[in-house]
């Protein structure tokens, strides 16, 4: 009897196990299927008429963003708000600039959440504070946010702003994604898994000597090909210069070539090469 009983605990954990196990391989199986699935021409038309990046990629990059694409459409859930409808335009622009993160890097496919609000336009976002005793609440207009664990919020002008105009180093797509992740290691730090161990300290290093930086210039006005708003938090840092690496490739090389180095190993690409490779 005390044999029995001692093993319903190791019983209970074999069969989360197996669970586990067995729900893995469906979804490598089903991930399989859909890498192995044409294209639809019609988003492969949207991506030429709305995503000038998408064309400068090189042919194989191209093969696996839209591989990458079929998957994120089949495990996220895009959902308009305020009336908005959710064509396939909307779909495909919103997972192609998502993907394009994760053209290289290991991992899951975003993983942890679901759901991608997209509102038409700007929305209107509540903040509540605590001061002291008080609960302060006031509202805010926004673009696009990344809940911590939830949902992404997007606005859908930002997004086909973003998507049209790949060298403004804005991208609002891009930057929600990244939040989520730098998410992945449990804190929105600006510390994203990183491919290898030994990348830790030195991503450290020139992560936090570059955010330094960033905020003296912030403070004096000066202008960078970094955006200031990257000066607010290590997080904020992180996806701003996301958004620069992908669009100004070249000037955040240029005037930062360390920051340059650390994000092309964290990211596996080295978006600089791409124009050389198509026109």
């Amino acid at each position: 009897m005390i044999y029995c009983l001692l093993s319903i605990p190791v019983l209970i954990l074999l069969y989360w196990l197996y669970r586990d196990k067995r729900k893995l391989q469906k979804q490598q199986q089903r991930r399989a299927e859909l890498r192995a699935q044409p294209f639809p021409a019609a988003y492969s038309q949207i991506l030429e008429d709305d995503f000038p990046l998408y064309s400068r990629l090189p042919d194989e990059l191209q093969q696996t963003l839209k591989q990458h694409i079929q998957i994120f459409l089949d495990e996220k859930e895009i959902v308009g708000r305020d009336g908005f409808d959710i064509t396939d335009q909307v779909r495909v622009l919103i997972a192609a600039q998502a993907c394009v993160l994760i053209l290289k890097r290991p991992g899951n496919y975003y993983p942890g959440f679901q759901s991608i609000l997209v509102y038409p336009d700007t929305y209107v976002a509540k903040n509540t504070r605590t001061e002291g005793m008080l609960h302060i609440t006031d509202t805010s207009t926004r673009a696009g946010e990344s809940w911590h664990k939830g949902p992404i919020v997007l606005a859908w002008s930002h997004v086909i702003q973003g998507a049209r105009d790949s060298r403004d180093g804005r991208n609002v797509v891009m930057h929600e994604f990244a939040h989520k992740l730098d998410e992945e290691n449990a804190a929105m730090d600006g510390l994203p898994m990183l491919p290898t161990a030994a990348q830790y300290q030195a991503w450290s290093e020139v992560l936090n000597a570059e955010f330094t930086v960033q905020q003296q210039k912030w403070a004096d006005g000066i202008d960078d090909v970094i955006d200031s708003y990257g000066a607010t938090s290590p997080a904020e840092f992180f996806a701003v210069v996301t958004e620069t690496f992908f669009e100004k490739p070249h000037p955040l090389e240029n005037h930062h070539p360390k920051l340059y180095e650390q994000f092309k190993q964290c990211y596996l690409l080295d978006p600089k090469q791409w124009s050389k490779n198509k026109t």
